[in-house]
């Protein structure tokens, strides 16, 4: 039960990057400054996904021990 929810914040957070990155785009000619701070939380949210991935599998070889 534990690894599905783990594996939906994941992918949560790749859903935060899409969104951000739409937003990226509409925003992008009416107001920069908009567009940039959506920008840094996409690729937060990137890094934020590979963090909690390599965690995860972290815990499951512990785990497998």
């Amino acid at each position: 039960m534990g690894n599905k929810i783990y594996r939906l914040f994941e992918y949560a957070y790749i859903a935060m990057a899409v969104f951000s990155t739409y937003i990226v785009v509409q925003n992008w000619s009416e107001n920069r400054e908009r567009s940039y701070l959506f920008a840094i939380f996409g690729i937060v949210a990137v890094l934020m996904f590979f963090f909690k991935r390599k965690f995860r599998k972290k815990i499951e070889a512990h785990n497998k021990k």
